[in-house]
């Protein structure tokens, strides 16, 4: 059965790496307090503790706050035209991100050089 919860994938994450929930803890520098309120619900990881337990058990964002992977689109290269010119838009580039867009960047860049850096210190 598929974890319903991020706590619930956490959880699994913990027994699959053969740890204890208390190892955990100190290592990710997480108290008891939060992990058991993650745990009853009544609150879950801020952003940043997210990005170090995905890093840590080296699992997607995707996949720990929703149980998925995200599925990658194809485009091909063809001679016909892409997609946003058949929507009349020629320069993607110069579309403006809105604000939920701008902060999964920042996150997104914040992971990966977390996980980067956990690299070099192995």
């Amino acid at each position: 059965m598929q974890p319903q919860s991020i706590y619930e994938r956490i959880e699994l994450l913990i027994k699959n790496k053969g740890i204890t929930k208390k190892s955990f803890c100190e290592q990710l520098k997480i108290s008891t307090g939060n992990f058991g309120d993650w745990k009853r619900g009544k609150s879950t990881p801020g952003t940043h503790k997210l990005i170090e337990i995905a890093a840590y058990f080296d699992v997607s964002l995707d996949w720990l706050l929703i149980g998925k992977e995200r599925q990658a689109e194809m485009i091909k290269e063809q001679s016909s035209p892409y997609f946003f010119e058949l929507m009349g838009q020629l320069n993607c580039q110069e579309d403006v991100l809105n604000e939920n867009e701008k902060e999964f960047i920042k996150e997104y860049i914040e992971f990966t050089a977390y996980r980067k850096s956990k690299q070099q210190e192995e």
